[in-house]
């Protein structure tokens, strides 16, 4: 038995940034992780040959690179091997017409391209880029501030002192609509407007889901604003980092350590379990990096003893799941609409907002979508130390997926356990990027395919292959994630945390959740 101020379970970014807080205030702290691998969904590994070095979920680092926490830790960080790749053409989206649009962080170049389709569009880009650093400065520290009822007040206070009652009512109206909403207000090109809409899906928001529109905008305008990210090497350069920092700092990190259970004694949780049987005491905090489904009747075997909080966990919406195809390639894509594209760190391939309404629909029903709406990413591209010499690694999300396959609205797949239907899926999804960049196939020297199934089973936290760890739409978020009166990563139990994607401030790479935590239980 081992005795720590605070025992974190699971090894999520989220997790290690909070380890690595607690243990420069000199906290004693342990990591227990489930498997051999450290990260949760952000990892990189050899999936399909060796040499050829693909990240496991999360590709963009960008709010990793503009967090508070990377703020304040940026010479650690960098002394334990971060590095990054910047990123100056940061997405697009092909169109089966042929045309395409990208943004790239030189403002001429994207205007350029919006004029092409509508002087309009170019004049309200112009417009919107010039407004963002006063828009950004409200949004982020909504973003980046806990929910508690002074920090919202203190955000309300500076949006009416420097926009006045109107233009808080603009933002509030921004935070409030739908992607369709605030894209044809805006724009009037239809490619423009599914471009910049494919970034909700990258989320759970098709594009008449209201909440969605905030993200749309915030990528697409912090992407003009300051380019991209990508991780050198691999997105496990954070990972890797992190862990540095924790074990530099005297913190302890165990892998192949399942957490049985979190041990409870006078209403105050205490140490945990191992599946092993060892017992390791926490005498400040456990923190579970975990998603709310596990905690009643699995790490808290008696529940919290709070009905309702149980109930919320149990409840806990996710998000449609996803599947990951993962290719190492001979050369990149040839794509159709220009060479130009080759140059992007995503292509999506999403041909309309109605067609990606019309996929989210067919996913919440249980139908396999005969036009998923497909992310290729193409870090080589920007990282050429991925990949051997002259070859490259695509990256392809595939949005949305059911976890529980009911129908195919292809009519081409009966239906059947993922293990099944997998390999004949990621075929539909060979298709349809060979439809945008023909010859793709004789390119690819391997193949990893990893199933909404697969990808839970890598990591428990996605839950039916949802990579965000929990819908992110209104009833969810904001002082409601994951439940009332439990956003501030509190339970009902003493020191006992959540921390992790489900939490706020959400998805991402930012390790939001975990350094609020840890300023939190640790001070600045």
């Amino acid at each position: 038995m081992s005795e720590f101020d605070a025992i974190f379970v699971g090894a999520g970014h989220n997790s290690l940034a909070c380890a690595a807080h607690l243990s420069l205030k000199g906290w004693k702290t342990a990591v227990f992780e489930r498997s051999q691998a450290i990260g949760g969904a952000v990892r990189t590994g050899e999936y399909t040959l060796p040499g050829f070095r693909h990240d496991f979920g999360a590709m963009n680092l960008s709010l990793f690179a503009g967090s508070a926490f990377h703020r304040k830790y940026a010479n650690e960080l960098k002394g334990q091997g971060l590095e990054f790749a910047p990123v100056a053409d940061c997405f697009a989206s092909a169109f089966p017409d042929g045309q395409w649009f990208g943004v790239s962080n030189d403002l001429e170049k994207t205007a350029s391209r919006l004029a092409a389709f509508s002087a309009a569009d170019a004049a309200t880009w112009r417009r919107l880029v010039g407004a963002f650093p006063g828009e950004a400065e409200h949004l982020f520290r909504l973003l980046g501030s806990p929910m508690s009822a002074r920090a919202l007040a203190g955000t309300a206070w500076n949006l009416w002192r420097k926009k006045g009652i109107a233009g808080a009512l603009d933002t509030g109206r921004l935070l409030l609509s739908s992607p369709r909403a605030w894209l044809e207000d805006n724009f009037e090109t239809p490619h423009v407007r599914t471009t910049l809409a494919a970034w909700g899906m990258h989320l759970d928001f098709a594009p008449d889901i209201a909440g969605g529109a905030v993200f749309p905008y915030l990528e697409s305008m912090a992407n003009q604003s300051f380019g991209m990210v990508l991780g050198k090497g691999g997105a496990d350069t954070i990972i890797r980092a992190l862990v540095g920092m924790v074990k530099a700092a005297g913190g302890k990190i165990m892998t192949g350590a399942e957490v049985a259970e979190i041990t409870i004694a006078g209403g105050r949780a205490t140490g945990v379990r191992l599946a092993s049987g060892d017992f390791h005491v926490a005498g400040k905090a456990v923190i579970a990096g975990v998603a709310p489904g596990a905690l009643p009747g699995k790490l808290l075997p008696n529940g919290s003893g709070d009905a309702a909080f149980d109930t919320a966990m149990k409840k806990f919406r996710h998000a449609p799941g996803t599947m990951m195809i993962h290719l190492a390639l001979d050369d990149l894509p040839d794509w159709s609409a220009g060479a130009e594209l080759r140059r992007f760190a995503y292509v999506h391939l999403a041909p309309s907002l109605d067609a990606m309404s019309r996929t989210y629909q067919q996913a919440i029903a249980g139908t396999l979508p005969d036009q998923p709406v497909l992310v290729v990413g193409q870090p080589t591209a920007v990282d050429p130390s991925r990949a051997p010499e002259g070859k490259h690694v695509l990256w392809v999300q595939v949005r949305m997926l059911p976890a529980e396959i009911l129908g195919d609205a292809a009519g081409k797949i009966a239906p059947g356990h993922w293990d099944a239907i997998k390999d004949a899926y990621a075929e539909r999804v060979l298709d349809i990027i060979e439809s945008y960049a023909p010859g793709l196939r004789q390119k690819i020297l391997g193949r990893a395919v990893f199933s909404p199934i697969d990808l839970e089973r890598e990591n428990p936290n996605l839950v039916g292959g949802d990579q965000i760890c929990g819908s992110h739409h209104l009833a969810q978020n904001f002082l409601f994630r994951p439940a009332r009166s439990f956003a501030r990563w509190n339970t009902p139990i003493s020191n006992l945390y959540l921390t992790g994607a489900a939490t706020w401030p959400g998805a991402g790479t930012g390790a939001g959740s975990g350094y609020l935590l840890a300023q939190q239980l640790g001070g600045n």
